[in-house]
């Protein structure tokens, strides 16, 4: 499976021959004239703007250099795709209305607005020559121990050479083996730009992410409803399963077991032929009936849990499935359910819509959240409000107070992410 951000690439093995290390750089060095146009934006504004005010001016430019946050946090998460394909997206609501000034008003009123600004600034004045540094400094090192057979028959005259201005060679084997040196610490570069890119995207979708909203006691009490009403129903599907289970379908066995008896006692003829059909479909309907028990609520998603469950799955899967699931103990019913009924719809349109040749389920829990992801390696351009029925998994993990988001530019790859905030079941206590 191909990696969808830096993190993942560094723990693979081929992470120095693929693209990941120049798109590291090439993100740390792209802030740079983003900074520098931000700077000259925000000090050639504040300054017209300050000069203007006098004469009420320069009110509509400094109304203008607040808004200067939106454009240059729509250029960092257009950047960060350079080093994650994770999801970002845009923290603004949609104006009411068409038409400049709606929009300026939202705008204004937004927190959003306001927390980009702030970004902006720092990013102006701080972040931007602080990934030149990085970037100068990892690659500095290396470069120069490279030159040092240059620098000796151009600069020495053969003779000797300076070395970072630290030491001196003074023979062109030592200088060749500084130059050795400097190559293979272009491997430890790679890693160094790799943990660097890591970091500055970490923080940039820190800053420029939404801030969480303000929960009152109501709504507190509708969540708490709803994951009541989830269990409701979770208990009800499990009552339907069992009558199911040791009702309708041991007298469809015992029905199909009649059949079969009376259709080897019965002698050849058009008896026998319409018992040999009734017997048939009576088979297929108790094979229905399985599936359709299975699909209610898996006996191993009750017995095992989900990381079972889901590898149970991925065995029936019409593609290779590879499952990651790290889960300690097991986790509310509903939750696993959830999380259940979500990879199996997932792996479902993979194998249908995708075209992809290999699939993979990765799941953990962690800072109290089960987060499970379902990528691919297909075609992409997926659309959860297509048809695709993952808007119902998105409202029945929303019910969790959870989210679903999807990932899926053309051409791949596709990753479904889903949270679902829950705590494991203690069973000692």
């Amino acid at each position: 499976m191909r990696p969808i951000n830096v993190w993942q690439a560094l723990a693979r093995p081929g992470y120095l021959l693929s693209s990941w290390p120049w798109r590291s750089a090439g993100y740390l060095l792209s802030s740079a004239p983003v900074g520098i146009a931000a700077l000259v934006v925000i000090v050639v504004g504040a300054t017209l703007g300050t000069v203007l005010a006098v004469v009420l001016l320069g009110l509509p430019l400094l109304a203008l250099l607040a808004l200067s946050g939106v454009p240059v946090a729509a250029t960092e998460r257009l950047r960060l795709r350079l080093v994650d394909h994770r999801p970002a997206p845009t923290p603004h609501q949609v104006p009411s209305e068409p038409g400049l000034l709606a929009w300026a008003r939202t705008r204004f009123w937004e927190q959003a607005t306001w927390r980009e600004l702030g970004y902006a600034l720092v990013f102006a004045t701080v972040l931007w020559p602080l990934d030149l540094i990085v970037v100068g400094t990892v690659l500095a090192v290396p470069l120069g121990l490279l030159a040092t057979p240059v620098l000796m028959m151009t600069v020495g005259g053969g003779e000797e050479a300076r070395v970072l201005k630290l030491w001196t060679a003074t023979s062109m084997p030592e200088a060749i083996a500084t130059a050795a040196a400097g190559l293979l610490m272009f491997t430890v570069c790679g890693y160094a730009l790799g943990i660097a890119a890591v970091a500055r995207a970490e923080l940039t979708r820190f800053l420029i992410a939404p801030p969480a909203p303000t929960v009152s006691a109501e709504v507190t009490e509708l969540v708490r409803s709803r994951v009541r009403l989830v269990d409701a129903f979770e208990a009800e599907r499990r009552r339907i399963e069992r009558d199911l289970h040791d009702g309708a379908q041991q007298r469809i066995v015992a029905l199909t077991m009649a059949l079969g008896m009376a259709r080897l006692d019965a002698p050849p003829g058009p008896l026998a032929d319409q018992l040999a059909k009734a017997h048939d479909e009576a088979g297929k309907a108790l094979a229905e009936l399985r599936e359709l028990i299975q699909g209610i609520h898996p006996k191993v998603l009750a017995d095992f849990g989900v990381a079972a469950a889901v590898a149970d799955a991925a065995d029936r899967s019409a593609i290779p499935v590879d499952v990651t699931l790290d889960l300690s103990g097991r986790l509310p019913e509903s939750v696993e359910a959830a999380a259940y009924f979500v990879v199996c719809e997932a792996l479902a349109n993979v194998g249908k819509h995708s075209g992809a040749r290999r699939a993979e389920v990765t799941g953990r829990h962690t800072d109290g959240r089960l987060v499970v992801e379902v990528r691919d390696d297909g075609r992409g351009g997926a659309d959860a409000e297509n048809g695709s029925g993952l808007t119902g998994l998105a409202d029945r993990v929303s019910v969790l107070d959870g989210r679903l988001a999807l990932s899926s530019p053309p051409g791949g790859p596709t990753l479904l992410r889903v949270e679902i905030p829950c705590e494991p079941i203690d069973h000692s206590a």
